[in-house]
């Protein structure tokens, strides 16, 4: 293998988190001319990353002349082998035996052994700006230097792409289908593959296999974090995240008055009930900085400090109203992308922080009881 071919070939592609050799992103390589030919094969024309990654082959071969083609079939056979060969666990080693035939292997990083922490953000009820959170501090995540995805599990009521922004949807190969990147965020939201006025009128068990699919099926690699942007309520989906994800962490939103509390309870122990680990309270709309500098609490005080000691677990955060937060949501532009000095980006700043320093929930192995 030629210098040039090394040195091209380890340049990692963001979006995969692996090398452009290992992925099969380098064709032909001429170095016979006085300038270098260098073949980019990427799975599609329009790849996310595409001018990145001529910029980086360019700072690496001064004067080289880029060609860009897309992956032929068998190149992308090739390449969704590679991906499916990396995104799933070995069989299970508990039992003694592998996988039954049929049975869906285990994502890598939903293994016992995965350095993974999924974080579930819940709400018993809708408008808590339970999406909002989840997008700033998948975000905030990221910006300390985490590898960080998103599911939207509001499969009814998605919105994480919208707020989340970005230009490029999920790209499919197959069956395996490859996150959007935005913020240092991987996505995957039922919003990228249905227009956004067309409601989506499913039973349970589609629901449950789309859930699967979502989670089974997209590139997440292996995480540092993977947050679950929850449906409100108990219902159907909440049932099948639990199932899918056992090794879920519950985060509770709710706002500062008493029944917004109340409801939020309500979700916080149907997730004891399903043996889910709740982990915090955090609270929303907690008051309004206006311009004398003055605090304004418009949705009275104390809801997120009560729901957490009745459920003993810390409140971990209270994010103040911030006109900034929820315009950033409406544009696609996220408060702490855009305007990380803000108030309410640094409160997310330092829940993230928060929860990093919390480590994961405690599990508890059959094997280890006392006896």
């Amino acid at each position: 293998m030629s210098d040039l071919r090394g040195a091209l070939g380890a340049i990692a592609e963001p979006q995969l988190v692996r090398s452009l050799s290992e992925l099969g992103f380098l064709g032909v390589i001429d170095e016979s001319g006085p300038h270098p030919r260098v073949e980019l094969v990427l799975p599609v024309l329009e790849w996310p990353n595409r001018a990145w990654l001529e910029e980086e082959i360019a700072d690496t071969a001064p004067g080289a002349r880029i060609e860009v083609r897309a992956m032929s079939d068998d190149e992308r056979l090739g390449l969704r082998n590679f991906l499916r060969g990396h995104m799933t666990a070995p069989a299970s080693q508990e039992s003694g035996h592998g996988h039954a035939h049929g049975e869906a292997a285990t994502p890598s990083f939903l293994d016992k052994l995965a350095k993974t922490r999924v974080l579930g953000i819940s709400s018993g009820k809708g408008g808590v700006g339970k999406s909002s959170i989840t997008v700033n501090l998948a975000i905030a995540l990221a910006q300390r230097g985490h590898q960080v995805g998103v599911l939207d599990a509001d499969v009814y009521g998605f919105s994480l792409p919208k707020m989340l922004g970005g230009d490029h949807d999920p790209i499919v190969l197959g069956d395996t289908v490859i996150p959007t990147l935005v913020h240092g965020v991987r996505c995957v939201s039922m919003g990228y593959f249905v227009p956004d006025a067309q409601p989506v009128i499913w039973r349970g068990p589609m629901l449950h296999k789309a859930i699967e699919q979502l989670v089974s099926e997209a590139w997440w690699d292996e995480p540092d974090y993977l947050l679950i942007d929850m449906p409100p309520g108990t219902g159907d989906v909440a049932l099948t995240v639990s199932e899918v994800i056992p090794r879920i962490e519950m985060y509770v939103v709710t706002t500062p008055q008493p029944a917004a509390q109340r409801v939020a309870q309500r979700s916080a122990y149907a997730a004891r009930a399903l043996k889910l680990a709740v982990r915090g309270v955090i609270e929303n709309m907690s008051w309004f900085t206006g311009d004398d500098g003055v605090r304004y609490e418009l949705f009275g005080s104390g809801g997120g400090a009560q729901l957490a000691s009745e459920l003993g677990v810390p409140l971990l955060a209270q994010i103040p109203l911030d006109p900034v937060l929820r315009q950033g949501g409406d544009l696609g532009d996220p408060v702490v992308a855009f305007e990380p000095d803000r108030e309410s980006a640094q409160v997310f700043a330092a829940l993230a922080a928060t929860i990093e320093k919390q480590g994961p929930a405690r599990v508890y192995r059959r094997e280890l009881k006392l006896v």
